[in-house]
């Protein structure tokens, strides 16, 4: 698990036994952006690591503009820790 936290926005990445997670917060807002623990295929876009997929999206920049936009925030607001940076296909 790595956090990190610039522009007043906590960003983790974790990994599950079948996802990597990119999980963000902000006053009390949260969004998440979740890959297949292979590190291919599409991305989901959701309120919270566990609650149900809102969209999904091919490009990592597609899945953090709408994660943003959960928050609140411009989209290069978003602080993304190493391990995560290369999610996307």
């Amino acid at each position: 698990m790595t956090t990190i936290s610039e522009n007043g926005i906590s960003a983790t990445y974790f990994e599950t036994d079948h996802e990597r997670v990119l999980e963000f917060s902000r006053d009390g807002r949260t969004a998440a952006v979740a890959q297949n623990i292979e590190g291919y295929g599409m991305l989901k876009v959701r309120d919270t690591p566990d609650s149900p997929e809102i969209e999904r999206y091919y490009g990592f920049d597609m899945a953090l503009d709408h994660a943003a936009e959960l928050l609140g925030v411009k989209p290069t607001d978003l602080p993304v820790p190493d391990p995560g940076a290369d999610m996307g296909m």
